[in-house]
């Protein structure tokens, strides 16, 4: 029998999506030895990833259903539905008192789509594109992806994630375009007043366009979200992502936008057209249905996140040796451990190991997280204050041996160095 071997020296892959990747570790492999154990039995409690415990509500799959039953099946508009995109337009012209139509949106296949558009449409190849860390994971693979040069503007947790004014001014000072989140995934930090003035201002001063992540708008639990569109000439140069991953419990559905100029729009738009050809028809039915349910609902969604951080709250008052900042929103909570002296990574490796719960390691979003562990408040409340416990309880034991192997370790330390 003839083999041929299509592996030679003439039939290599690219280096490009290497290269996109770094080819490194991000802490995803928790993940995925995560999902590898329960594949082969092992009960593995997860608190690692931004997945809704109650799964999309029945009526808006049955909406769905009945869309899909009744032909919509086929092409839909690139640019979305238009009763979907005034929805949308209209939706955010309430939010921010700032006029929007359905020319200043368009439909993407889930947030991340909209992402990728966003920096396609400001950025040239070898532009420089700034972002915020802490940050979500595939912010600096999008802007490599897209052949743009990426600038990490490194925040702190002593003040609480929120950059400042000489931190965004000096890291932009030659880039073409700022990305932002908030609410923010992970630390759920929502950006205040001042810290969104000092983002418009430093964007003005250095002529920059801002794409904002806002696909947390609705996981509100301190302070009040503002968006850098609504603020005083900042329309025109402002991009926003938008999802009902988050705000409805449609994650799988991958229905989320972009809002922006009709010049930016209109070159998504093209993008789509060659790459995406747009969101099935029954998918976005399905999400005018989600829309019109109005505040209400999205409130249903997101309440069960708020009492989670709360009971979250009170737990970690019995643990006064663990740091962390209450998160104001989102579905996360950031957990300092660096008192048991071991990086995020190792951290979730052992706890996962030993007690089989799954967390997401600092790590995987960036240098300013390292030494902590995001934790999602995914579970039914009663297992999710059992397992937080627990987790609290592990870190607090680790923290508890440093100090003791520490204290032998300064005793021992003058009669050795007699010697």
């Amino acid at each position: 029998m003839l083999k041929i071997s299509f592996w030679n020296n003439s039939m290599k892959p690219s280096n490009r999506i290497e290269n996109i990747t770094s080819g490194g570790s991000d802490g995803w492999e928790i993940f995925y030895k995560a999902r590898k154990m329960m594949a082969s039995g092992i009960n593995v409690i997860e608190l690692s990833i931004g997945e809704h415990d109650i799964g999309t509500d029945p009526a808006i799959l049955k909406s769905m259903h009945k869309a899909a039953i009744n032909g919509q099946t086929g092409y839909a508009p690139v640019p979305g539905i238009e009763e979907l995109r005034a929805l949308i337009a209209h939706r955010t012209e309430k939010k921010t008192g700032i006029k929007t139509t359905l020319e200043n949106v368009i439909v993407t296949p889930g947030g991340q789509s909209a992402l990728f558009a966003a920096h396609m449409a400001v950025l040239d190849e070898g532009d420089t594109a700034a972002y915020i860390d802490p940050y979500y994971a595939t912010y600096p693979t999008t802007i490599r992806s897209i052949g743009a040069r990426e600038r990490r503007i490194i925040t702190s947790a002593e003040n609480y994630f929120q950059p400042t004014f000489d931190q965004l001014d000096s890291a932009t000072q030659k880039t073409k375009s700022l990305l932002i989140n908030s609410p923010n995934n992970p630390t759920g930090m929502v950006y205040n007043k001042a810290t969104v003035k000092n983002i418009c201002d430093v964007a003005k001063k250095n002529n920059l366009w801002v794409i904002s992540d806002e696909v947390y708008d609705t996981q509100i639990w301190a302070g009040k979200h503002i968006s850098p569109r609504e603020i005083d000439n900042m329309v025109e140069r402002t991009l926003v992502i938008g999802s009902l991953s988050k705000s409805h419990a449609m994650t799988g559905s991958r229905l989320g936008w972009l809002i922006g100029p009709e010049i930016i729009i209109s070159k998504a738009i093209d993008l789509a057209t060659n790459m995406t050809y747009g969101v099935p028809g029954f998918i976005q039915q399905a999400g005018i249905f989600a829309l019109e349910q109005g505040k209400k609902f999205e409130e249903k969604i997101s309440e069960p996140f708020n009492r989670r951080s709360k009971l979250a709250l009170d737990i970690l008052q019995d643990f006064p040796d663990l740091g962390h900042i209450p998160p104001q929103g989102a579905m996360y909570l950031m957990l300092n451990i660096r008192t048991t002296g071991m990086s995020g990574l190792s951290f979730a490796n052992k706890l996962l190991d030993v007690k089989k719960i799954a967390v997401m390691p600092g790590e995987s979003f960036g240098e300013a997280a390292s030494g902590h562990v995001r934790i999602s408040l995914t579970l039914e409340d009663n297992k999710f204050a059992e397992t937080f416990r627990s987790v609290c309880e592990f870190a607090s034991d680790l923290s508890m041996e440093k100090h003791k192997k520490e204290k032998v370790q300064n005793q021992l330390s003058p009669i050795l160095n007699s010697k």
